[in-house]
Parts: C-alpha cells; sequence; structure tokens
C-alpha cells in the first residue's frame, strides 16, 4: 500500500475494490480513496466537508505498455463532478508519453455553475503544474 504518502497527504485511505488479471494480460484494478482537499470560503456551505470518495478504475498492459486510469468522485456530484483520463505508454525512443484529460462539471445552477467549473478547471490545471514542476 502506498498510503499514507507523505507526498500524499490529501489521500487520507486506500482500498483495493478488485483486482483481476485479464486473459491478454492486463492488469485491471478498482480502488476506492477517500481524500481531502481545501475549499474556497464560497463553497464551504454548499459542500459541508472538504473530504470526497473517488473511485479510481486502471488497467495496466504490459504487453502494450500503457497504463490506463480513470477517476471520478463520487459525492458532492450535484455541486461538481469531476472525471480524470490519465494514459501512460512508451514511445519507440523508449520515453514514456503521459496525457491526462479531465471533463469538470457542475449541475448546482443559480448562477453558480460557471463560477464552480472555473474554481475546478484552475485547481485542476494548478495541480497538473505542480506535478510537472516536481519532475524537472
Amino acid at each position: 500500500m502506498r498510503y499514507p504518502n507523505p507526498y500524499a497527504s490529501h489521500v487520507l485511505s486506500c482500498d483495493v475494490i478488485s483486482r483481476t488479471l485479464t486473459p491478454s494480460g492486463s492488469l485491471l484494478t478498482t480502488r476506492l480513496l477517500l481524500k481531502r482537499g481545501s475549499l474556497p470560503r464560497w463553497a464551504q456551505n454548499l459542500v459541508g466537508r472538504a473530504e470526497s470518495w473517488i473511485l479510481e478504475e486502471s488497467e495496466v498492459d504490459p504487453m502494450g505498455k500503457i497504463l490506463r486510469c480513470r477517476t471520478r468522485n463520487l459525492d458532492h456530484v450535484k455541486v461538481m463532478q469531476v472525471e480524470e483520463w490519465a494514459m501512460l505508454r512508451q514511445n519507440p525512443e523508449g520515453q514514456t508519453i503521459h496525457t491526462t484529460e479531465a471533463r469538470i462539471r457542475s449541475r448546482f445552477g443559480w448562477g453558480l455553475t460557471k463560477k464552480i467549473e472555473n474554481h475546478g478547471l484552475n485547481r485542476f490545471k494548478a495541480n497538473v503544474q505542480r506535478v510537472s514542476n516536481c519532475r524537472t
């Protein structure tokens, strides 16, 4: 288990729900994570707590040298639903190529939808930048 992890202190717990090996040799894993985040002041009354359950589904394909991962929050989805897809693959030169996509949606309404979505997008961009800076 890699949690608790001093580099990911926002992850409070991590449980493996299932892990299977496909006939083609890929490893499929589903994990349930509890993460803590910080909320802007305007969101504290909307959400109530700065913790969220996250479902992570991953596939490690050793033959194709690809790792695919999809994560999504299970609670607070009316306020903000975040789905993230990440893929790591090896290029012909042996380098690792990392691609990440995210969809951030709010169905909250009351004139706050765009503000919530923009906040989520800005946080996502900042996290990607922070992680990129750690690799260099």
